[in-house]
């Protein structure tokens, strides 16, 4: 799933908590719900990190 769309789906989830009465049990899953497309998305960030990163050390070895 690229970042965008979990960054989607993770608006979707926090507007639907903010708009809808939710039982306790419908809040959880809204809310485990939101907590994976965090970690999903944590993810895709730590890996366009190391892929800035290659990159960087790439450019910085031409430099020396």
């Amino acid at each position: 799933m690229e970042l965008e769309e979990i960054m989607e789906k993770l608006e979707d989830t926090v507007k639907k908590m903010e708009q809808e009465k939710l039982s306790l049990e419908e809040s959880y899953q809204c809310f485990s719900e939101g907590m994976k497309y965090v970690r999903e998305g944590n993810k895709a960030i730590d890996q366009v990190e190391k892929k800035i990163q290659i990159l960087m050390g790439d450019e910085g070895d031409g430099d020396d």
